[in-house]
């Protein structure tokens, strides 16, 4: 068993408390069944506003779950590669226990939202 410290603990809220949110619990989905996203295919996934989108990418990026890159004009968001042993079974859980039509609806958008890259990069448009 794991020793628990003050920094493990206080890291486990932080990640229990960006994802105690609906949307970031939708946005976390979606980037667990693609490989990255950039802010406006999830918004046409989502059917919500940019701001909306980028206020909750930006704290998922804030508790390390979530980071992003640069490429030209665009950022793609995307989920941290080797997360620690404690939020690869929080990741786990969101794949595998969180299913209703609301989350399915986002994936079929997001899957025909990611059909519009062009050459495999992010487009405007819906």
């Amino acid at each position: 068993m794991q020793h628990i410290t003050y920094e493990t603990l206080n890291r486990s809220e932080e990640i229990f408390r960006a994802l105690a949110d609906q949307t970031r619990l939708r946005i976390i989905r979606l980037l667990l069944h693609g490989s990255d996203a950039c802010v406006s295919e999830l918004m046409d996934a989502l059917r919500l506003p940019q701001y909306s989108i980028s206020r909750h990418l930006s704290i998922l990026r804030h508790t390390g779950l979530v980071d992003e890159r640069r490429e030209g004009i665009w950022k793609y968001y995307y989920l941290v590669s080797k997360p620690s042993g404690f939020t690869d079974y929080v990741m786990e859980a969101i794949s595998a226990g969180i299913n209703d039509k609301l989350l399915e609806t986002d994936i079929d958008l997001f899957i025909k939202r990611l059909g519009l890259r062009v050459d495999g990069k992010c487009v405007v448009g819906s």
